[in-house]
Order: C-alpha cells, then sequence, then structure tokens
C-alpha cells in the first residue's frame, strides 16, 4: 500500500510522528478531565411548588393540574411524573433523549413562570431546577462536636465552607444538617388585643419595611444615576423599632407587641457521624474537571483548616469520590500491565525483534486514541478506561497479522524491504476491512438511547478510536520498525515456540479438518445442534440491567410509623446506629433524621424532608471486597427483617440509570379508594411471591390532620376575613415568613423573618389555647369561638403519571433469585388480576428501563448487519463470501453463554455489549482466513487444497490474536467490578468457542458454498 510504502522510504518523518504522538499522548493522560463515572445531561427538570398549608387535593386541583397541561403540550415531552403531599408538589418533568438539554430547559421555565399569575396567589415558591445525574458530592466532611454551641458549630462551618468555595475545581459547597438562622417575633396575642392592631398590621408593617423597590435612573449632565432606596433593615434595632400601629396620636413600635431576637428555625433534621452529633459539610465537582488535581487541590485546604479547630471539634473527611477514582484507575492500571505482560506472552512464537514491533504498536495506538478521546469530549473514567482495556487485546491484531506476513514472506527467502512491502500489501485491504468490522461491532453501542446508552458510550468511543489508531499503525509504524529491525530466524520454521505451534497445527488441526471436510453435512448439523442448545440456556441464566456497585459502602432506610415525630424517628436510628458499632468492617455511618443523605452517588437522589424517615450511609473499611460486603447486607436484612416499630430496608448501590425498584407496577385510574384497594392486592401478591423483599405500597395506610373547621357564617357576622384565621394558626403553629433582613455585618448573609407566638419547639395543641382572631376592627375573638378542631383523614401523598392518578408498588430482590425471573412471575401475575373498568396497570422498574435502554436497539442492529455485509461485499465483491464470513457470529455466541453461565453471571445490559463486539472480533479474524483462500485459489491451487492450507496458513495469526485479546481481556474478567467484568467474561467465552469451532466450521462452509474468484489476480 501507497502509505506504507512512504511511511517505510521516509522513516525520518516517520519516526518523528511517532515521538510526537506519545509526547501529546502522555500530556493528554495526565491533562484531560478524570471523573468516577461519565458526564450525563440527561433532559429532566423537577418543578417545585411549595404552597404552606395546602392538602394534597388542594394542591392536585389549584396547582398541579394546571402546571400539567401547560406542561404536558410541550414538545419532546416524554413523561411527567408527580408527588404531591402537605403544600408540596413535585412534578418530574423528563425529555426525550436527544434534545437540546439547555434549550429545553429555558422553554420549561418561561412555560411555568407564565402560569404562575394564574396560580393561587399564596403559594410561597415555585421553581425549576436543572439536576444532572452528574452533580454528585465528591466530598462529605463532617464536623463532630458533642458539646459546641450551635452557633460555634455553624461559624467553623461556613469558615469551611468559604475555604471551599475558593477551590476552582469545587461548587455547590452545602452545610447540612444546622437549622436556618432566623430573627424571631414573638407576637403578645393578649397585647395586641388590648391595643386592637390586628396581626395583619403587624405583618404588613414588616413587609413594607424590607420591600426593596428600584428607584429608577435619572440624567445629570452627560451621566445616568439609578436611583436607589433604603429597603432594608440595618440592625435588629430597626426591626424593634417598626411602627405597626398609629392612632390617637400614639405610634406602636414592634417592640411593644413581641420579642424579637436572632433564633433558629425548627429542627427539621438531625446529623451524626458513628452516633456523634455533627454538621456535614457537602462539594461537589465542576463539570469537565480532574478529580485527581481537584484532590491535590482540596485536601491541603482541608488538612489545614482541620488545625484550626478547638478542642472540642473533630474534623473528619468521611467520604472522598477521589480516592474511589484512584482506586478504580490504580486497579485498572494494574489490570493494564497485567493485560501488556499477558499479551507479551502470546507474541513469544513471532521471537523477539517481532514482538517488540508489535508492543511498539500498543503504547502507540493507545496514545493516538486517548488523544481523539479527549478531543472528542469524553474523560477518563471507568467505562472509558474498560474500553481503552478491552481495546488493548484488540490493538496489537493488525500488527500481528502485518508482522506475521512479513516475517513469512522473509522465510520464502525475500529480503527484508520487500517482504515488508510485498507482504503489507499482500494484507492491507483485509487489515482495513478488519478494522471496518471492529467499528462496525461498537458503533451500535455508540447510538443506545436513553441514559443507559449515554451512560455506557465512553467504552465503545474509546474501543473505536484505540482500533483506528492501531490500523494506522499498523500500516505506517509497524512496517517501517519491521524494515529495519526484522531478521531472518536461525531456523527456517522459526524459534520453538513457533515450531511447537505449527506441529500442534500441522497435527491435530490438520487430522480434524480432513474428517470435517470429508462430512461437510454432518459437521453443520452438529454446528446447528451446539447453537441451538447455548441459545436454549439463555432462559436458564436469566437477564437483569445493571449489577450492584461493588464500592464497599450501602444504605440503610428507616421508615418509622406514618407521621412518627423527628424524636421517636431518631431513637430507631440510634438503636441501629448501635448495632452497626458492633460490626469490625465498619468504617464510618452518617446518620440522617429527617431527610436522606447528601448525594453522593449519581443514581441516587436525597429523600425529601420526612419526620418518619431516616437514611443511614455506611462505609465499610477500604479493603473490603464486594462479597464480604453482600455478606454484611444479607446479614442485616434478615436481622431488621421484620424491625419493632419501623421498617428498616438494607440497600446496596446499583449501577445504571436510577429506578425506585427492580420490581414496579404502576396502576393508573382516577379515584384514590379504588387505586388504594387495588394496591392492597397488589401488595399481597406481591409479598406471596417468591423472591421478593421490601415491598411498598405508598398507599396503604391513611395520614389523620386535626383541621381548623371554620364556621363561616359567625366568621363573616363577627367582621373576620377567613385568610386572618389562617395567617393566625400559621402564626402559631409553623409561624409566619413575613420578608428577609439582610445582615450588613455579615457579609449580606439573609435572615428570615418569622412571625409567632411564643411556644414550644415543637407545639402542641395547647397553642390554640387563648388563641385570638383579630376582625377589621382589630377587635381580638378567640379562635375557638368561630372555629372547632376535629380529626381528618387524607392521603400522605397523591401521585400522577402523565397526568393520571397512580399508585405505584414496588418491591427489591432477594440474593439468589433473578430479577427477571421475580419480574416475570409478576407480571404473568398482574395479567389475570381483573382490574375495574377504567383502570389499568403498567410494569416499571427494571423492564421499564430496560425497554428504554434497548429502545431502537433492533433497527440499530439491522442497520450494523447490513454495514457488515456492505464493507464484506466490498471487500469480496461476492456474496457467498460475505456469507460465509457472517457465518461464524452464532459459534461466537456458545462460548459466551457458556461463559455466563460458569461463571453464574446472567445476561446483563453489558455482557450484551460485550456479545455485539464479540461479532466484530469474530467477523475480522474470519475475514483474513476467506480473503487468503480466496487469494490461492486465484492462484490457481484446488479447491479442497486452498481450503487446507489457508486454514493452517492462517490459523497462527489467528490463533495468536486471540490470544492477544484474551490476555488484554482477562484481568477485567477477574476483577471484582460487576458492571464490566460480565463484558470481559463474554468475550473470553464467545473467543474460544469461535476460534475452536470456526477454524472448522468455517472452512467446511466455504466448501459448500465457494465463491467464485478470478484467475490471476494480482497478489
Amino acid at each position: 500500500m501507497k502509505i506504507s510504502e512512504y511511511a517505510v522510504k521516509n522513516y525520518q518523518f516517520t519516526l518523528i510522528m511517532v515521538l510526537m504522538v506519545l509526547a501529546l499522548g502522555i500530556t493528554t493522560i495526565f491533562n484531560m478531565p478524570r471523573s468516577e463515572d461519565p458526564d450525563m445531561n440527561a433532559p429532566n427538570y423537577p418543578v417545585v411548588v411549595v404552597y404552606p398549608g395546602a392538602s394534597p387535593k388542594d394542591m392536585e386541583e389549584l396547582v398541579v393540574k394546571p402546571l400539567e397541561k401547560t406542561i404536558y403540550g410541550l414538545d419532546d415531552i416524554k413523561n411527567i411524573k408527580t408527588t404531591i403531599r402537605d403544600g408540596l408538589a413535585v412534578l418530574f418533568v423528563e425529555y426525550k433523549y436527544a434534545v437540546n438539554v439547555d434549550d429545553k430547559y429555558q422553554e420549561l421555565v418561561r412555560e411555568v413562570n407564565s402560569e404562575r399569575a394564574n396560580l393561587p396567589q399564596e403559594i410561597y415558591s415555585m421553581e425549576v431546577q436543572k439536576v444532572s445525574p452528574s452533580d454528585v458530592n465528591v466530598l462529605q466532611i463532617a464536623l463532630v462536636s458533642e458539646n459546641a454551641s450551635r452557633d460555634k458549630l455553624k461559624a467553623k462551618a461556613e469558615d469551611l465552607q468559604s475555604e471551599l468555595e475558593k477551590i476552582p475545581f469545587l461548587k455547590n459547597v452545602e452545610i447540612m444538617g444546622l437549622p436556618d438562622q432566623l430573627v424571631r417575633v414573638d407576637l403578645n396575642l393578649e397585647k395586641l388585643a388590648q391595643l386592637h392592631i390586628p396581626v395583619t398590621f403587624v405583618a404588613s408593617a414588616i413587609q413594607s419595611e424590607v420591600a426593596n423597590i428600584p428607584g429608577g435612573s435619572v440624567n445629570a449632565g452627560n451621566k445616568s444615576f439609578n436611583i436607589k432606596t433604603s429597603g432594608n433593615y440595618q440592625n435588629i434595632d430597626e426591626i424593634k423599632n417598626t411602627i405597626v400601629f398609629s392612632g390617637n396620636g400614639k405610634n406602636t413600635a414592634l417592640k411593644d407587641v413581641a420579642n424579637v431576637y436572632f433564633d433558629y428555625s425548627q429542627e427539621k433534621d438531625i446529623t451524626r457521624l458513628n452516633g456523634h452529633r455533627c454538621v456535614f459539610v457537602v462539594a461537589a465537582q465542576k463539570a469537565g474537571g480532574n478529580i485527581t488535581a481537584a484532590q491535590k487541590a482540596y485536601l491541603p485546604v482541608i488538612e489545614k483548616f482541620r488545625k484550626t479547630l478547638p478542642a472540642n471539634i473533630d474534623q473528619q473527611l468521611m467520604f472522598d469520590q477521589a480516592d474511589n477514582v484512584n482506586s478504580r484507575l490504580g486497579g485498572l492500571g494494574t489490570d493494564f500491565m497485567i493485560a501488556i505482560l499477558l499479551v507479551l506472552v502470546t507474541l513469544l512464537p513471532l521471537g523477539t525483534r517481532a514482538s517488540i514491533v508489535v508492543m511498539v504498536s500498543i503504547p502507540l495506538s493507545l496514545a493516538i486514541g486517548v488523544v481523539l478521546l479527549n478531543v472528542l469530549g469524553f474523560s477518563l473514567n471507568q467505562l472509558s478506561i474498560v474500553g481503552l482495556v478491552v481495546s488493548l487485546g484488540l490493538l496489537v491484531d493488525d500488527s500481528i497479522v502485518v508482522v506475521e506476513n512479513i516475517e513469512r514472506w522473509m522465510r520464502d527467502g525475500h529480503s527484508r524491504l520487500d517482504a515488508t512491502l510485498k507482504a503489507t500489501k499482500q494484507i492491507g485491504m483485509a487489515v482495513m476491512g478488519c478494522t471496518a468490522t471492529l467499528i462496525i461491532a461498537f458503533m451500535p453501542l455508540m447510538f443506545l438511547p436513553e441514559a443507559s446508552g449515554e451512560f455506557i458510550r465512553s467504552l465503545p468511543v474509546a474501543v473505536i478510536c484505540s482500533v483506528i489508531a492501531s490500523m494506522l499503525v499498523a500500516l505506517t509504524v509497524v512496517p517501517f520498525l519491521s524494515s529495519k529491525l526484522l531478521k531472518p530466524h536461525a531456523d527456517a520454521n522459526g524459534n520453538i515456540f513457533l515450531r511447537t505451534l505449527q506441529k500442534i497445527i500441522h497435527g491435530s488441526y490438520s487430522r480434524l479438518l480432513d474428517k470435517a471436510l470429508a462430512k461437510p453435512i454432518l459437521t453443520i448439523v452438529i454446528a446447528v445442534a451446539i447453537f441451538a442448545g447455548s441459545i436454549m440456556l439463555i432462559p436458564v441464566i436469566g437477564f437483569s440491567l445493571f449489577p450492584a456497585s461493588e464500592k464497599p459502602q450501602f444504605l440503610i432506610n428507616i421508615s418509622t410509623p406514618l407521621q412518627s415525630n423527628l424524636n421517636y424517628t431518631d431513637s430507631v436510628t440510634r438503636a441501629i446506629e448501635k448495632e452497626l458499632k458492633k460490626i469490625p468492617e465498619v468504617r464510618y455511618f452518617a446518620a440522617n433524621v429527617g431527610k436522606g443523605n447528601p448525594r453522593i452517588y449519581y443514581n441516587v437522589l436525597p429523600q425529601n424532608e420526612r419526620t418518619d424517615f431516616a437514611e443511614l450511609f455506611v462505609l465499610l473499611q477500604p479493603h473490603i471486597k464486594s462479597d464480604r460486603k453482600i455478606e454484611i447486607i444479607e446479614m442485616l436484612r434478615k436481622k431488621w427483617t421484620p424491625y419493632p416499630g419501623a421498617k428498616v430496608e438494607v440497600k446496596d448501590f446499583e449501577q445504571g440509570q436510577p429506578i425506585i425498584s427492580p420490581v414496579e407496577v404502576r396502576l393508573l385510574g382516577d379515584n384514590l379508594d379504588t387505586l388504594r384497594n387495588l394496591g392492597g392486592r397488589v401488595e399481597n401478591m406481591l409479598l406471596k411471591t417468591a423472591g421478593t423483599i421490601y415491598v411498598n405500597n405508598p398507599l396503604k395506610n391513611l395520614k389523620s390532620d386535626i383541621k381548623v373547621d371554620i364556621n363561616k357564617d359567625k366568621a363573616q357576622a363577627l367582621g373576620i376575613p377567613t385568610v386572618n384565621i389562617d395567617r393566625t394558626v400559621r402564626m402559631a403553629v409553623a409561624g409566619l415568613e413575613v420578608g428577609k433582613f439582610i445582615n450588613p455585618k455579615s457579609n449580606g448573609d439573609d435572615y428570615n423573618i418569622l412571625l409567632t407566638t411564643k411556644r414550644p419547639s415543637y407545639p402542641d395543641l395547647t397553642v390554640f389555647n387563648n388563641l385570638y382572631i383579630n376582625n377589621n376592627q382589630g377587635t381580638s375573638i378567640p379562635l375557638m369561638q368561630v372555629a372547632s378542631l376535629k380529626l381528618e383523614t387524607s392521603p400522605l401523598s397523591i401521585n400522577h403519571y402523565n397526568k393520571t392518578r397512580t399508585i405505584s408498588v414496588n418491591a427489591f430482590v432477594q440474593k439468589g433469585f433473578l430479577n427477571d425471573k421475580v419480574i416475570q412471575d409478576v407480571e404473568a401475575q398482574m395479567k389475570k388480576l381483573k382490574l375495574p373498568e377504567g383502570y389499568t396497570f403498567e410494569m416499571g422498574g427494571e423492564i421499564e428501563s430496560r425497554n428504554q435502554s434497548f429502545g431502537g436497539f433492533g433497527s440499530i442492529l439491522l442497520v450494523t448487519l447490513f454495514l457488515f455485509i456492505a464493507v464484506l461485499v466490498l471487500e469480496f465483491k461476492t456474496f457467498k463470501s460475505t456469507l460465509i464470513v457472517l457465518s461464524v457470529i452464532p459459534l461466537g455466541i456458545v462460548g459466551a453463554v457458556l461463559a455466563l453461565m460458569v461463571t453464574g453471571n446472567s445476561l446483563s445490559f453489558v455482557a450484551t455489549i460485550g456479545i455485539v463486539a464479540l461479532a466484530g472480533i469474530e467477523v475480522k479474524n474470519t475475514i483474513l482466513l476467506v480473503d487468503f483462500t480466496n487469494q490461492l485459489r486465484a492462484e490457481g491451487m484446488p479447491l479442497n487444497q486452498a481450503i487446507e492450507e489457508a486454514g493452517e496458513i492462517r490459523f497462527l495469526p489467528i490463533i495468536l490474536t486471540t490470544f492477544t485479546a484474551i490476555g488484554g481481556l482477562l484481568p477485567i474478567a477477574l476483577s471484582s467490578n460487576p458492571l464490566i467484568s460480565p463484558l470481559a467474561i463474554v468475550m473470553i467465552g464467545g473467543l474460544i468457542s469461535s476460534t475452536l469451532l470456526s477454524r472448522i466450521v468455517t472452512p467446511v462452509v466455504y466448501k459448500l458454498m465457494p465463491p467464485r474468484v478470478e484467475a490471476n489476480e494480482e497478489v
């Protein structure tokens, strides 16, 4: 080929290019972005509406339905999942993938804001959040102290926050576990009654003082000046001196009717580390950053800050994602070195010089591949590194084929230069065809839809970049080095390793091939039977989407009885913490009572605030293997199922896109009572289904509320507006926010001004005693004169799925059971369940995620098949040769399925990817065999002789490339990472079966349907 000839004859230029590529590759590896997982930009946006005091049904009618109608009418909307609770609605809006994430966010913000005017004015806030799966906290630091004051802990946490915010690699530095500081205004209702001052007057007076209205601008000479008015309080004394009422020539200040002071809001959550009181400081990494570089920047800052802490405050860096990344990168680096050694061993039959030539192609190809990966905008993460390691066994394939062919020509008596040029020319087109088939095999994986496709995409891109690089190296650098370094072996038949291999080939293989060619029909029947048997094993091994994470960490979710208060939930959590202290493998456990742990994993979103919920984030010692972690999880599950007075769920972190649970039955209909009844039936069914655990039915119980039932006739007769009653009740129970105080002395920190009455931290029914309501004339009237208290049941939450009321009953799967089998059992039972008219069910969870992940995959595979055919037809110019090559694909599936069964793995999403990739390697190897057989026949050799000679001669490079591929994949197959090891296991098993079977089956197929070749074709 001309490019090879140019590289050989202009070797000085080639050498300079080699050195440049190596230098560029090394620089790129150190400087390109690094992260644990790929960056993902899912077009999903939560719309969060806060409407204090509204019941779920009121929220549904007044807020959710109008918003859903507006949002659902937008283009490219995929799903809207809505959760409605007391005073809170979260509409999780999912767009279709492949949309512009920023444009859709802006569109959604515009539409939601335009609908704001049609919604109740009492809505406190309405926000469209921009949440990315990549926005996880890379740091979780605990400031631990049993006796430091809140003010001291807050001050130190804010100091640490300030220091971390200065680091350019970090963002979203937040403090968790401290209630917000505020300005509390405790009203004296009796005094207000004596002075005939309505509570609404007080609220309006404060709101008027904090209203900051721009004054516009004026011209003065040639300049324009903005006009600023004083709309903010300067200090707390100004708040106290606010005039709330003027009458009879006398002003009444706020301090005359209220006590004004700094305080903390009601405690909504409690945080501890290893059972000790603490505050968490968390931080996320900026997109496109290098987490290794970030760690080098923040560790000195954290250590320096630790030395400034008083003796009664301890600092613990309990979670550092960079350690996980460095450990994973280090582990893959070790796998990489082992793979190189294994590849080197497989090259021994080529001889020392030939092995050196081939080995040079590895760093060169990887250097080019890494540069291309960086240029395309991908980071160095667990998936891209796996792609590079997978490609390691493929990088030398082209080089082996070229070098082996050059050496064969040299053994036939050609000079080194002549052998290099002629051998490369002979094999060049086949090498390009092989590379094209590899690219086509991995290309479908680049176009997988949804989050799973985006998550996995960097893997096939890394492989494709590397194999393209390896082809360029094999056709340029390898011929150049071969022309300078190779020399004839002392023995014309090669070294001892080569002679041993050839003896096996000429002995056992030749005899077996002769027998197969003598009985071609029987050979094909046996091959088909083996393939059919392997297909029948697929239901036995089962299917799963993504495995659990191998990280030494897990979560414990604690749910106490509905509406339990924070103190009770905390007592249960403390009991669980005592048990965790007894486990020697546990290093840290972070307790979060009243909410979920800060987000530290890409597909786990924190639980919203709930007094009947707690979450423990448990980190094991770094050396603990995944098998031991699973044993600990199973031990705790058995110990705490059931648990007295609470529901305790021990959950491992899962890979892949976020789902509620593997098993999810979604019931849809209009009536909540009917849905609750159906949900109970489905719950009982799941409890009886073998393999299920942690069955959850969110509508199982109704909550009880205390309703302030207003006698509107009495209220109107006494001149009391309903809003006055609502505001006064809220003020007495939760407090009424009437504005913000921006403190100029503390860098502009803002504090909510909370209007309330003097009451306990956790109010009880006594708050209604002696509670007075002001009428329009300022007269105080006892609340109980115009209202009464009564208990009222209502659903804890109302859920919608695409505007329809829904309930999701879900469950996890026990160890030892296949997700796929349990889901199939549940679906079969659901199909037998008679639902009322107008009610339907859908299977969510893993099966829904699987359908989304493989949505359109069939058409992608179809296109891939036609691309395979197109490349092969272009290569051979006959359909028969093309069919002969494609016949090898089923032979790889045999070994892939057997390998999964032997190792105890199911057919996962990643394993399926391995089977698709395997097809490209199989086709590549078979191209070499069929192409050479055609060449021998074109030279005039009889059919049987050409088949046998091509089989023997091409067996060596094929077996060597197979061994190198297996060598590159073996460390991954033996690794503890359950996400990527099945991919390597599938490819190794498939390579073994296809290499062994195809060396017999392909020649037999060739004999049964020999393609047409042109005689006297130039070689």
